[in-house]
């Protein structure tokens, strides 16, 4: 700001020099503290920006931004107020309850009143008629079926050499198929450890077994299974839809990435040294379909029809509108009701007129914030540069709007990964991919991992291919 002198230039050369020499120099003095001035609120409003973004990000969640639950510290989890309500505790009229079934009975035992409340106990002739079915359930006796195979030698008659017999093939591993498959299923879809596992056989059995015994029966199961993972590749790469996601893992503490393919039938998981596109292209291998992910550049280069997750786009709508800046605010709010609404849209339809409405009002919010330097200018280009891909499932039958279903299947992954930090070489790798792909395709189907384990092991030490008829039936 430039000072102007209230007196005229002749005033000014009247007066004597002395005076002139303090009234410049009062004006530089002036002049100095404007330009400080100026510099400190250009600092002050820059630090304000920068407090303010610091905040957000220490305010930051799972529910507002794309930050794991786990990583929710549990004294900053909001308390939640119980609402008073009128309803009664307990299931509602219409409620179809949940039942323990009558499972086939390994004996029945027939009981009889013994006295009536009037004092009679003379029941005979009188003809009997069963009203209610009392269930108990209860462990056997667990006792292990040992079998020992003697080995025996002879000296050969006709060379005189001594013969020595060999134990069966399918019973050298020196373990049976349900006790294999009982100790794959503790270390794989129970996620549990070596020395747990040893505690419960020996606790459950009376059975004492090394964590090496233990690591050869997962050596065994990984190898029995692997003709069913190379099928459930198959079959995910065969599907028209398919939902990709991918998580953090380590090998030896070396960083590597777990990648996951999953659609409403299988689940195909895939441990890989990068996340990169090198590692995207060996998980598709070639498949052309309907992409679900989230907004991860990836994902973004997919050639095909994709749909983004809304859900990261919720949480960061709802980042932005808990923001102090009432801009960043108000805008973060405008924007979480709009894509709340289009999510409620996959479970009912728009009407025509319902989705221009939207559209024009979205249209317009986004693209007129894309030009700001901050949060808000940011994620309105994201948006316009994502906004084929946000509303696919609108238009193609069975695209769902979110990637919870490939974020699921890895939920399980990641708790195993900070339980046991991971695996130790590429052998642990491929058992990792291979039961992880077989428990969450199993769950699927509804049908036990267990017992698909005990069947492939059968076939293993038959020497014979596993049996894919539960993928195909169910």
């Amino acid at each position: 700001m430039e000072l102007k002198r209230p007196f005229s230039e002749d005033t000014w050369n009247s007066l004597p020099s002395e005076v002139q020499q303090y009234i410049e120099a009062l004006e530089r003095a002036v002049a100095t503290l404007t330009e400080k001035t100026v510099l400190l609120s250009e600092q002050v409003s820059t630090l304000s920006k920068r407090v303010e973004e610091l905040e957000a990000r220490l305010n930051r969640n799972s529910g507002n931004s794309n930050k794991p639950p786990s990583s929710d510290p549990p004294y900053a989890k909001p308390v939640k107020q119980a609402k008073k309500s009128e309803r009664k505790h307990g299931a509602k009229k219409g409620h179809k309850g949940h039942h323990r079934k009558l499972l086939p009975p390994s004996k029945v035992v027939e009981v009889m009143p013994l006295a009536c409340r009037c004092g009679c106990t003379d029941f005979h002739g009188c003809r009997t008629m069963p009203f209610y079915t009392h269930q108990v359930i209860e462990l056997p006796v667990i006792q292990l079926d040992v079998t020992h195979f003697v080995l025996h030698k002879l000296k050969c008659p006709q060379c005189g050499k001594i013969t020595k017999a060999t134990v069966p093939e399918e019973h050298r591993a020196g373990y049976g198929p349900r006790l294999s498959a009982l100790v794959a299923e503790l270390s794989g879809p129970n996620g549990d450890s070596r020395e747990t596992v040893q505690n419960f056989m020996l606790s459950m059995f009376g059975l004492s077994i090394s964590s090496g015994g233990i690591q050869r029966i997962i050596d065994r199961t990984s190898a029995a299974i692997a003709p069913i993972y190379a099928e459930l590749g198959v079959e995910a790469r065969g599907s028209p839809i398919n939902h990709v996601d991918e998580t953090s893992w380590f090998t030896g503490f070396k960083l590597k990435w777990l990648w996951v393919m999953a659609n409403r039938k299988v689940a195909y998981f895939m441990v890989h040294q990068n996340r990169s596109e090198q590692a995207f292209q060996e998980l598709t291998a070639g498949w052309a379909g309907i992409l679900v992910s989230d907004n991860y550049r990836l994902y973004r280069n997919w050639a095909k029809l994709r749909q983004t997750c809304l859900a990261h786009y919720i949480r960061r709508a709802k980042g932005l509108a808990e923001r102090n800046n009432p801009e960043l605010s108000r805008f973060g709010r405008h924007l979480l009701g709009e894509l709340s609404l289009l999510c409620h849209w996959a479970k009912t339809k728009p009407t025509l007129g319902q989705w221009r409405m939207f559209y024009a009002r979205f249209i317009r919010l986004v693209f007129s914030n894309q030009d700001r330097k901050d949060d808000a200018g940011k994620f309105a280009r994201l948006l316009i540069a994502e906004i084929d891909s946000m509303w696919v499932f609108l238009e193609e039958s069975g695209v769902e709007h979110t990637n919870n279903r490939a974020e699921r299947a890895l939920r399980f992954a990641v708790l195993w990964r900070k339980r046991s930090l991971g695996t130790q070489s590429e052998k642990g790798d491929r058992w990792v991919e291979r039961i992880l792909s077989l428990k969450q395709t199993c769950r699927m189907h509804g049908i036990s991992t267990f017992q698909v384990l005990v069947d492939a092991l059968s076939s293993f030490f038959k020497e014979q291919p596993p049996s894919l008829s539960w993928l195909t039936q169910t």
